[in-house]
């Protein structure tokens, strides 16, 4: 049907049925319609059709705009007409069938969480320089995350120096150190975060400890990305806090006691994270922290306090 609506087989009767609400629809296919017909060549089926729409509730707009396979009309009539409402640049934001030329104009609406969810998908943000060069320009990034964004737009690959000791730790092969080196060093940003997604595991373990705290984000965006992987990068006090964090506070992997376990003896591992975790140690672990040196001492001496307390509460024995 909405073939027929944008073609010239549909009837101004139809077309007038649907603006005056008189056909059978749901309300998600009459607002795509509406939308549609508001671009229509008769000036009146476009004026109808606008007038409708101001009147649609919003909760059906959002609808609307979350399905799959949702008219580009409808997109581009929300961003030119709606941006403002509650929630429509984040619902074109999350819907994967906006173009981005509809969602650029309407960035500096978004929500603090509609941009976090644009950096956890990576894959997408990487590939769409436009919607980059937008939230780079806009007031609703933090700066670390602007920062990630202007790694992006980086056109120069990064210097052969900047991953030998990744190289070096992770191939002890000579000649496929220098594979590696030659592949990486030709590699801009963005390809090295396709890379890091899309790419093998032992690619994953070098581009952790890539330069570009993006490229580490990548890393753990990627699907075939293990737990058993994922151990090995928090026992890493190489690792940037940033990417630390990003494991800390992943609910995936918290749900791995290893992981938990591995990430509270890391020493660089944010205290926050470290202190939030430690009430899910066993007596076990919690008894190794209270002697760990490595540790901070803030997090030593809660430890600490956390096996006096269970003690207490288990009373004499």
């Amino acid at each position: 049907m909405r073939e027929e609506i944008r073609s010239v087989r549909a009837t101004r009767e139809r077309k007038l049925a649907i603006c005056n609400d008189a056909a059978s629809l749901s309300p998600e296919d009459r607002i795509e319609f509406l939308a549609i017909l508001a671009a229509d060549s008769d000036e009146m089926i476009r004026e109808k059709a606008a007038g409708a729409l101001l009147t649609q509730p919003l909760a059906n707009v959002l609808a609307a705009l979350a399905r799959t396979g949702a008219a580009p009309e409808m997109f581009a009539y929300c961003a030119a007409e709606f941006p403002r409402r509650p929630g429509v640049a984040d619902a074109l934001a999350k819907n994967l069938g906006c173009p981005i030329e509809v969602l650029r104009p309407v960035v500096r609406y978004l929500s603090v969480s509609a941009v976090q969810e644009l950096f956890e998908d990576l894959d997408r943000l990487s590939t769409s320089p436009a919607l980059v060069a937008a939230l780079v320009a806009s007031s609703v990034v933090t700066a670390e995350q602007r920062n990630q964004l202007l790694e992006l737009q980086q056109e120069q690959p990064a210097s052969r120096e900047a991953f030998v000791e990744a190289v070096e730790a992770a191939e002890p092969d000579r000649a496929k150190r220098e594979t590696l080196l030659q592949k990486l060093s030709r590699l801009r940003v963005v390809e090295r975060v396709q890379l890091a997604i899309k790419g093998t595991r032992e690619e994953r373990i070098l581009l952790i400890r890539d330069p570009c705290k993006v490229v580490q984000r990548a890393v753990l965006q990627s699907p075939q990305l293990s737990d058993r992987e994922v151990e090995g990068f928090a026992a890493m006090a190489s690792l940037s806090e940033e990417t630390l964090r990003l494991i800390g506070v992943n609910r995936k992997y918290l749900k791995n006691y290893t992981i938990v376990r591995t990430l509270m003896t890391n020493p660089k591992m944010p205290l926050e994270i470290t202190l939030h975790l430690l009430p899910t140690i066993t007596p076990q672990d919690l008894k190794l922290l209270t002697n760990n040196k490595n540790i901070p001492d803030t997090l030593r001496t809660a430890a600490n306090r956390l096996q006096r307390q269970r003690a207490s509460q288990r009373g004499p024995s």
